[in-house]
């Protein structure tokens, strides 16, 4: 899918007149949500793919994790996210995704049932790493809505894939299939 770039771009298809402060700062909550590792990877892919494809984002609906993948979160798996609810994911995996609807979509939908749900499921530091995962997938809004979450930077494979990793500081480190 095509998306008009909706802002003048740099050689580098970077959003002109960025605030290189807020930019460094948003980077740095970025690669500190990363460096987290409460959460297992199947779950953190589970919750970024719903995220990327809540908030329709080329470039992250492009991209899988690769510990995520080891783990085995294939494409099998990914592709039960958008009819999780009838799908054979965990519940574990189910109440993951309710939490992604009810903090991107419906607030309304943070029920008392879904808390207790999610204090089933998870420890509280891999809630507290959930939800701050969502609002790191989330953050990917600016590009989607700028037009600038287009994958022409991305090396991607002859399914439009790359993988995606994270090193020790949170930084992304994507490649090739």
């Amino acid at each position: 899918m095509t998306r008009a770039v909706r802002v003048p771009v740099g050689d580098d298809g970077r959003p002109l007149g960025r605030d290189k402060q807020l930019v460094a700062l948003l980077g740095a909550y970025q690669d500190t949500v990363m460096r987290s590792r409460a959460l297992d990877p199947v779950t953190t892919e589970l919750v970024r793919l719903r995220c990327a494809r809540q908030h329709d984002c080329r470039i992250c609906q492009s991209l899988r994790l690769v510990d995520a993948r080891d783990d085995g979160a294939t494409d099998d798996v990914t592709d039960q996210i958008d009819h999780y609810e009838t799908s054979g994911l965990s519940e574990r995996h189910k109440v993951a995704l309710r939490l992604v609807d009810a903090v991107i979509w419906r607030p309304s939908d943070m029920t008392d049932e879904l808390v207790n749900e999610a204090h089933e499921h998870f420890t509280d530091a891999e809630l507290s790493e959930l939800l701050l995962d969502i609002t790191k997938w989330s953050t990917q809004k600016i590009h989607v809505t700028l037009g600038t979450d287009g994958t022409d930077r991305v090396p991607l494979d002859e399914h439009g894939i790359a993988l995606l990793a994270f090193d020790e500081s949170g930084a992304a480190r994507v490649r090739h299939v």
